[in-house]
């Protein structure tokens, strides 16, 4: 895919793919760290779906 993005729109798309990398991993945390099988798997999904999200945001960058 090719985007032609401004500095400005390239700064703020690696923010927002660094910020759901930063989700994603705590979710995985708090999901490992969790007893509650109900909460274990909303976090999990969770992550999975930040995950995707910042998957889906480096798409732009290519």
């Amino acid at each position: 895919m090719n985007h032609d993005l401004t500095e400005l729109e390239v700064e703020h798309l690696r923010s927002l793919i660094g910020g759901h990398g930063n989700v994603s991993k705590k979710l995985e945390e708090y999901a490992q760290r969790c007893a509650d099988p109900e909460l274990k798997t909303l976090f999990g999904r969770d992550a999975q779906a930040a995950k995707q999200a910042q998957q889906e945001l480096l798409s732009y960058l290519n």
